[in-house]
This record gives structure tokens, sequence and C-alpha cells, in this order.
């Protein structure tokens, strides 16, 4: 049977080459890959022979660059706030600690979401603040 079917093409007076091509056949009678540019490097047919890569591989960059940005924009931040939940849950009476203003204080009292601080203790100065306002233990740390 036939291995080769030639293809003659229209030849345009500026470009190189006769063509004229080959291209192996299949069983059922088609070529097998498509005409090749008779202007084309070797370099740019051997490109285009390579079979294509998968979309999934083409957009691996992107997907990583995603899950990155997701670990630094969302899970820093949320699980640094669940950090601090966990501080002020475990406060107690006598820790101290430094509110967001950068006053340091002890413990007095713990009401629902008001604490009092003692700030100073030779004029026995309290302080009311609100529980969100405490930055860190320095009893803990």
């Amino acid at each position: 049977m036939m291995d080769n079917i030639w293809i003659l093409a229209q030849a345009n007076n500026d470009s190189e080459g006769s063509g004229i091509s080959s291209a192996p056949v299949t069983s059922e009678g088609e070529a097998t890959t498509t005409a090749q540019d008779p202007g084309a490097t070797q370099e740019q047919q051997q490109q285009t022979d390579q079979p294509m890569r998968s979309p999934l591989i083409q957009f691996l960059p992107f997907i990583l660059l995603f899950v990155v940005m997701y670990m630094i924009l969302f899970r820093g931040p949320r699980k640094k706030q669940q950090q601090h939940k966990q501080m002020m849950q475990a406060l107690a009476k006598s820790d101290k600690v430094q509110t967001i203003g950068g006053i340091i204080g002890t413990v007095m009292d713990i009401k629902d979401d008001e604490i009092t601080l003692k700030i100073d203790e030779s004029n026995n100065t309290k302080m009311k603040i609100l529980r969100s306002a405490i930055s860190r233990n320095l009893s803990k740390d």
C-alpha cells in the first residue's frame, strides 16, 4: 500500500522550496501530520511536532501563586486572630498585660467585655478598658 501521500501546493513567487511535501498516511488513507510551512526553520517544525502540554501544567504557576497568596493574605491573619482570642479567654486576675495604647497594668477584675486594670501601685490608680484593647499578656511571655 502507499506509505506517503504527495501534496502539491501552490508556491508563492517569493517563497523558497518547491511547495511539494510528503506526509505519512494512516491505514484509512488520511495524512497524519499537518502541512508544514516551507519557509519555517527546522526548530519551528520540531516545535509543532511536539505534543501539546496539558492545560493543567500550563496553569500550574498561576495555581501555585494563588496558593501562596492565600497563605499570606488570609491564613496568616486568621491564625493570629485565633491566637489572640485564645489569649483573651485564658486571661485571669493578677496577669500583667499591655494594651494596644501601650499602657501596662495588672488585671484586677474581669467582667463580660470589660477589664479593670491597676496601673499605678502607689496611688492605686485603676482603669476600665474593653477586652479587645488588650494586645498581649506579659505574664505568659
